[in-house]
Formats: structure tokens, C-alpha cells, sequence
């Protein structure tokens, strides 16, 4: 991407366009070639529009905006647990992808108080949990520019009525912000929606004492002032706005290094030492079982942070470093969930998701990993997990096709369970060397970027050499339970 700044021009320059691009009037230099004697000179109309307010996703139309790519976040954040405030000041490098007069970011329940681009003071308006940004001047598709928003409030998290509540939680020693499918626009502004990704830089500033711990490489931490510690975290892979994280509180922080990488783990104090810490502790020799069927692990860091929040009923595979609930360890150690989270680094962070109809991408492949965990550990077979589900699963997993399971069924059964039977049907159709070349293919070829469904298919079959459209059908979007898988 380009990211080339313009110049600044004068204060009645800038009215002058500003006045223009309100007007829907050309860019004076737009289109201008040189001029031949006896000829006139042609002029192409430039003509400036605000950015759409939604990327248009199927299932959620108004989730993350239109008109830009962004390349970098830079979200530095101050919070007091004591009164619940946050400050923050975030910094989004971006590219014009259409002429842009005003461009939105998602940003929930705070309150901003400046916004700059280039430089350049903007005007700013709030649509509900839009923040709608105003430029001096129009911004030229195919340029970069650089947005800086100054906010603060008390953030609060966001409420969907059928997948339930996400983003920013205050906790008894902190805060939690998590969730899927939107969370991060409750701690920062951003463009929310999988299908721009960016790299981000996070500098979170909390009171001595408490850990502050985000995405990527750990960057060190510093003192600004007494009594406050930042702490630092860089997350250099493009990473989908949902899978950013930041969890403050008191922890069991452990760190090492693998393969030249840091591992840094995070596990509460208000859980006794035991399962827990075990199972996250497992979390690199997890990674190299699964590197060595999935290909190489695709980011700069590993780790995990285990919380304790009822609220928090779920595991999530927060780029680099999941975070999981404290109720999967209540029963013992649990390293399949630990190689649940761990498979998405490669499906579902990696390779991310172009439209969340297609989340069995993520679930299917991740629940398969599971299956392939148990066996590696000889706890089970993957044909056993295939034939239990099979034959046990209730009738709603068969009524609700996992490639277009409908909003209320996203994190529904059908895609976790019938995704994976899905990819287990894949593998009995094409064999275990294709199969497994399909699966190394589709994380090499789509890494950092995002895929479909469609071309999920499209790279099995180039793979395999097989037409597999019959198979995906019945396994995806079927409304009964298909047939046993058999060799193609």
C-alpha cells in the first residue's frame, strides 16, 4: 500500500478546498495535461462522496466502514480502574481507496475531543457508534493520510442480542476488552470488520502493580510518571480487528523463548496455581504439532492469558496470545482447547475471514485440530470423533447448513461440529496426502490476507484434482445429513 502524505498548504488554501469539495466541485489539478497550442485543455472532474458507513457483510451490513484501507493502528490508552476512565489517542495510517469528502471509524460510548488528518484539524460528528470525520480537504484515492482521534470516557461493552456481549469490561482488578464479532471499537476507533487488516502498535497505561497485555511481541514497559507503568506490544502481522485484546488486571506472568520468538503467558491470581498455568504452559509444544500439519506458525510470539470473569464463558483466539476463560480448566488440564485456539493462528487470524457467513473456516478447521490433538496424544482417533458426531449429532446440526448458518446459529453447533466433519469428509474423498496438502496450501497461499468459502473449494480442487462441488454442497450447505463420506 501506498501511504504517501500530501503536502500542507496554506489557510486560504485550505478553505478554498474545503469549500470545494463541499460544493462537489473538480480538484483544480485533477486530470490536467499539457497544453497544445490552438487546443484546449481537458479537465476530468474529480468528484469527492463520503465513504460508506458499513463494509455491506451479509450478516452484520453496518460492521466496519467503506472508502479506505487502513495499514497501521497506533492506540495508546490510559486506564484507571479506580474511575473507570479511559484516555486514549489513537493513530490510524490509511489509504483513500475512492475520493473521499468524510470517512467513518466505528467508536462506541466515548467521547472524542479532537481529531486531526495530516495534521490538519477535522471536523468530527457522532452517528450513534460511528465516528464521522470530516477532512480540510478531500482525500485522493490511491493516497495515504494519517487520522489522529483524542478520546476519552468510560467504556462500556457492546450488546448483541443473539451473540451476547463483547468489548469493554470492567473487572474487580481491571478491565477485560474481548469479543467476537466486534469488541475492539469499545476501546478504540477503528475500521471493525475482519476484511481490513492492519498492523497495530498498543502502549496501555495502568496503575503500578496491575499487567497490561495485548497482541504481538512484548516491547518492554516504562515509567511516564509515578505510580503508572506502560506497558508496550507490537503486533506486526495483519491482525482483524476483533482478534485485538487487552486484559489489565493481577497476574502470574511467564515468559521464555521459542524458535527465536518470546512466549509471554498471563495467568489471573484469583485462580490457585494447577490446571491453568499447566495447560497454557503446553501452549509452544502445542504450536509444533500443529506447525508441522498446518506448515510454519505464522506470527512473531506466542502465549496465552487465562481470566477469570463469569462473564467470560468462552475461549478466544486473540492474535498471538489467546485468552481463555478459567471455567476450561475447572475439571484438570485441557490442552484441546489450548490446540483449539492455537489452530486458529493459522485459520482464522492468518488466514481471516472475508465475510462472517463463512466463520466454519475458522470453527471447522480449528474443531478438526482438536481431533488431530487427541490423536497425536493418543487420547482418541480423528476417524472416532467423526463417527461419535456422526451418528450422536441432534437434528438441529443437520437443519443448519454451517456455510450459511444465519446469524443466530454463528457460533452454533452445526459450525463447529458439522464444519469438521465437513474437512473429514474432504479427507476421506482425496486422501490423507492431498488433504493435508490442501490444508498447508490454503495457509500458505491466503496467509496474512482473507479467503471464502469459494476459495476454500476452488484451492481443495486445484489441489486434489478433483471436483469436489457435491461434496461441499451436501457437507455445507445441505438441510439433511449427507450420505457416509466415501473416496472419490
Amino acid at each position: 500500500m501506498t501511504r504517501a502524505r500530501r503536502s500542507g498548504r496554506g489557510s486560504v488554501g485550505l478553505l478554498l478546498a474545503a469549500a470545494s469539495v463541499l460544493a462537489g466541485c473538480q480538484s483544480s489539478d485533477a486530470g490536467q495535461v499539457a497544453p497544445t497550442p490552438g487546443r484546449s485543455v481537458p479537465v476530468t472532474p474529480r468528484s469527492f462522496a463520503p465513504g460508506a458507513a458499513g463494509v455491506g457483510d451479509p450478516y452484520f451490513p453496518t460492521y466496519g466502514n467503506g472508502g479506505y484501507d487502513v495499514a497501521r493502528y497506533t492506540v495508546k490508552v490510559r486506564y484507571d480502574p479506580d474511575s473507570d476512565k479511559l484516555t486514549g489517542t489513537t493513530t490510524v495510517q490509511a489509504t483513500a481507496t475512492t475520493d473521499l469528502s468524510a470517512f467513518h471509524l466505528d467508536l462506541a460510548g466515548l467521547t472524542v475531543r479532537s481529531v486531526t488528518v495530516d495534521g490538519v484539524k477535522a471536523r468530527h460528528k457522532r452517528e450513534s457508534d460511528e465516528l464521522v470525520v470530516t477532512p480540510a480537504t478531500g482525500l485522493t484515492s490511491g493516497n495515504g493520510f494519517v487520522a489522529e482521534i483524542r478520546y476519552d470516557g468510560v467504556p462500556a461493552a457492546l450488546r448483541n442480542e443473539v451473540l451476547g456481549e463483547g468489548g469493554w469490561l470492567h473487572t474487580s482488578d481491571g478491565a477485560i476488552a474481548l469479543g467476537q464479532p466486534e469488541s475492539a471499537s469499545t476501546w478504540f476507533p477503528v475500521n471493525d470488520h475482519p476484511s481490513d487488516k492492519a498492523t497495530y502498535d498498543f502502549e496501555i497505561t495502568v496503575p503500578d502493580g496491575l499487567t497490561a497485555v495485548s497482541n504481538g511481541v512484548p516491547k518492554g514497559k516504562t515509567r511516564p510518571q509515578k505510580g503508572w507503568t506502560t506497558w508496550k506490544w507490537s503486533e506486526g502481522s495483519p491482525m482483524a480487528s476483533y482478534l485485538s485484546m487487552v486484559v489489565i488486571g493481577r497476574f502470574r506472568v511467564t515468559t521464555a523463548e521459542h524458535k527465536g520468538r518470546p512466549v509471554f503467558s498471563a495467568v489471573t491470581t484469583g485462580l490457585a496455581e494447577g490446571a491453568p498455568d499447566r495447560s497454557v504452559a503446553r501452549t509452544v509444544e502445542v504450536a509444533d504439532y500443529l506447525e508441522s500439519v498446518f506448515g510454519p506458525y505464522p506470527f512473531d510470539a506466542y502465549g496465552g492469558v487465562v481470566v477469570a470473569d463469569a462473564r467470560i464463558r468462552y475461549a478466544l483466539e486473540t492474535q498471538s496470545r489467546p485468552v481463555y476463560a478459567a471455567s476450561f480448566f475447572r475439571r484438570g488440564d485441557n490442552a484441546g482447547v489450548v490446540a483449539h485456539e492455537l489452530a486458529h493462528q493459522w485459520f482464522g487470524d492468518s488466514v481471516s475471514l472475508a465475510k462472517w457467513q463463512d466463520i466454519w473456516l475458522n470453527e471447522g478447521l480449528a474443531t478438526y485440530a482438536e481431533w488431530l490433538w487427541a490423536e497425536h496424544t493418543g487420547e482418541s482417533t480423528v476417524q472416532r470423533a467423526f463417527d461419535q458426531r456422526y451418528a450422536s449429532s441432534p437434528s438441529r446440526v443437520w437443519r443448519t447448513p454451517p456455510g450459511k448458518p444465519g446469524v443466530e446459529n454463528l457460533f452454533g453447533e452445526s459450525v463447529y461440529q458439522r464444519g469438521g466433519m465437513a474437512l473429514h469428509a474432504l479427507r476421506v474423498a482425496v486422501g490423507d496426502d492431498a488433504f493435508f496438502r490442501i490444508l498447508r496450501t490454503w495457509a500458505a497461499e491466503k496467509k496474512d490476507a482473507n479467503g471464502t468459502t469459494a476459495d476454500f473449494v476452488a484451492c481443495a480442487e486445484r489441489v486434489s484434482g478433483k471436483k469436489l462441488g457435491k461434496l461441499f454442497d451436501a457437507w455445507l450447505y445441505g438441510t439433511e445429513r449427507p450420505a457416509t463420506p466415501k473416496p472419490l
